[in-house]
């Protein structure tokens, strides 16, 4: 029996010592994701474009600047709910070998108050395997790594 796309989903959670409208920013400002939104530390954000509006669409390139490969994501903005809430529709525009059989997904980011700090919750659904899920979260660790390391710059 094989799974279907909707079971197999990937969910983090991680703590930000920063307040939930500076962490909804950096997921949301364009000049802001081109400091953090990036699968390794020395890798470099080229693009990103933001239409932050239900409908809306973003564009996020991050380059492998080892490698000389450019990653890019796509989507729609299906949910916004300032500071405490995205929803919004994944998919890669030259779609990598690796992601071979990926369709779009789906990614919800709850942005929750933790008396002054922000617990992020992100849910990533619609993957159709284990594999497929797995690169992505291991995407999501780096970005989410690269992430605190700018609201800790940033707080300072």
């Amino acid at each position: 029996m094989t799974q279907q796309a909707q079971d197999v989903v990937l969910h983090m959670t991680r703590r930000f010592e920063a307040p939930r409208e500076r962490v909804f920013e950096a997921w949301t400002s364009p000049d802001v994701l081109r400091q953090w939104w990036r699968a390794g530390p020395d890798w470099e954000t080229p693009d990103a474009q933001v239409d932050l509006r239900p409908g809306g669409t973003y564009r996020l390139s991050m380059t492998d600047t080892t490698k000389g490969e450019t990653h890019t994501v796509v989507g729609e903005y299906k949910e916004i709910s300032p500071p405490e809430r995205l929803v919004y529709t994944w998919s890669w525009e030259s779609n990598p070998a690796e992601m071979a059989g990926s369709a779009e997904t789906l990614v919800t980011v709850d942005f929750v108050d933790a008396g002054g700090a922000t617990e992020v919750q992100l849910t990533h659904t619609g993957f159709s395997d284990e594999n497929i899920r797995d690169l992505h979260a291991h995407g999501w660790e780096a970005c989410i790594a690269n992430l605190e390391r700018y609201l800790a710059g940033a707080a300072s």
